[in-house]
């Protein structure tokens, strides 16, 4: 039974909310594991060129950006980060996402409220664009509340995952990270979370380990592409975002 006023209907709810209203809407130690890749604004500060132009068939002509972004200055991150604490149980597990730029300005929050117990690389395997070294990684913060251990002891700290080319939906990460994330954190029947949830493949990750998801985006396409995805996983069904994206091949 989940700890949520609530009950979930079925094993996933997403909702079309920003990320303080979902994490608000949910009870005090409702929460096993968070897994969530905010969306930072230097993401879209950084996917221009010199002459201003935002890369990417993703782009908005109106506002030139690739989706809308999360106001992370340092006191809106860190009141994001209390509200993930209050609403994880006593032993909770949560991982958060960070490119190069945000884990500078932002990633030493982390330690204001939760126990870091390490850094995750994913490897991405195949280059990305940069101009000084071009990007191949993005970091992953690992922290507890409480001292929980994990489930496995056989799980490296570095995630050699290719990329996902083309997908349903700007920034989509692989199904393949986030199982990666749960396969010591969660246990069937648990509840996960991710207040940006994008193109749902946290989501997606945690009905495959059998858990339960409550999980927000802001923007109504994400929403869209990732209810779909859980109820077509739910069914049984392929997951229609995998069938629409290509692993990143270039050499």
């Amino acid at each position: 039974m989940t700890a949520l006023e609530q009950p979930l209907a079925a094993p996933w709810r997403v909702e079309q909310s920003d990320c303080m209203r979902l994490l608000a809407s949910l009870p005090e130690g409702s929460v096993d594991v968070v897994t969530t890749d905010p969306a930072y604004s230097g993401m879209n500060q950084h996917m221009s060129f010199g002459n201003g132009r935002i890369v990417g068939r993703y782009s908005d002509a109106a506002n030139q950006r690739w989706f809308t972004e999360f106001r992370d200055d340092p006191d809106t991150f860190l009141a994001f980060l209390r509200e993930c604490h209050r609403v994880m149980r006593d032993g909770g597990h949560i991982y958060v996402m960070f490119d190069s730029f945000s884990l500078l300005s932002l990633g030493h929050l982390m330690r204001e409220v939760f126990a870091v117990k390490n850094l995750i690389v994913w490897d991405k395997v195949n280059l990305g664009m940069g101009h000084y070294f071009r990007r191949r990684h993005e970091t992953i913060v690992f922290a507890t509340k409480g001292h929980r251990r994990l489930s496995r002891r056989d799980l490296a700290d570095v995630w050699p995952i290719k990329r996902i080319h083309r997908g349903a939906y700007p920034t989509q990460k692989p199904v393949a990270l986030f199982s990666r994330m749960l396969a010591g954190s969660a246990e069937p029947g648990m509840m996960v979370c991710d207040p940006f949830v994008g193109s749902g493949s946290s989501a997606v990750a945690a009905l495959l380990a059998g858990c339960e998801v409550v999980a927000a985006d802001i923007d109504p396409r994400a929403v869209r592409i990732a209810s779909d995805r859980c109820a077509a996983v739910t069914a049984g069904a392929p997951d229609p975002a995998q069938r629409t994206a290509a692993v990143e091949s270039r050499p």
